[in-house]
């Protein structure tokens, strides 16, 4: 396995944008492999919510079989996810390295040309994979994990969430969600400079 990235502290660089790296272990923090779930699980529920409709106009009620099929669906879903995290974490070697540039009128989220890589060839084969057995999660899945870059308007962001045990700050505009992080030394700094320029969030 290859050794962690150090991360770097956030520097003004001539151009006026503010630039760091942030490495963070795949395997203690569970921020990412709860981002897959819940993007799986909304999918799961949302399926389960437009049988659940038919049956209604069809005048069939909802039974409590039925919320213990979904349930053991949610289970097989979670170990699925799991299996697919662990193998993921080992591709890209235990660490979600990750490069930042920041100004005065957005942030972009961009994984390191390495791994960034290795994402879009593991993307496109659970693509392929999913079209062969005829998945439509394990495709949007595939699709998904080939995004390695993320930019953010501020002007367009509407709620921000920090979470400094976690150097985590989220970043949501109406439609994208940014997951932006920072160093314990700079995670005051970095938050409080996005939020001061998000005009459109509540204080």
């Amino acid at each position: 396995m290859k050794e962690k990235i150090q991360n770097t502290r956030a520097a003004l660089s001539p151009d006026g944008k503010y630039r760091w790296t942030y490495s963070k272990s795949l395997f203690k923090d569970p921020t990412i492999f709860l981002l897959i779930w819940k993007i799986f699980f909304f999918i799961l529920l949302g399926i389960f919510a437009f049988i659940l409709l038919l049956g209604l106009i069809d005048g069939n009620l909802p039974a409590l079989s039925d919320l213990a099929v979904f349930g053991y669906i949610l289970l097989g879903m979670t170990l699925l996810v799991g299996v697919g995290y662990l193998l993921y974490a080992l591709i890209m070697g235990g660490y979600y390295t990750v490069e930042f540039e920041m100004d005065e009128k957005g942030i972009n989220h961009r994984q390191i040309a390495a791994q960034a890589e290795k994402a879009k060839k593991l993307g496109k084969a659970t693509s392929l994979a999913g079209a062969a057995s005829g998945r439509i999660g394990a495709i949007g899945a595939g699709i998904g994990a080939q995004r390695t870059e993320m930019y953010t308007d501020f002007s367009k962001v509407r709620k921000v969430k920090t979470y400094p045990r976690r150097d985590l700050i989220k970043v949501n505009e109406r439609f994208g969600h940014n997951q932006v992080y920072a160093s314990k030394d700079d995670f005051v700094f970095v938050s409080d400079y996005i939020i001061s320029h998000c005009k459109n969030v509540k204080r």
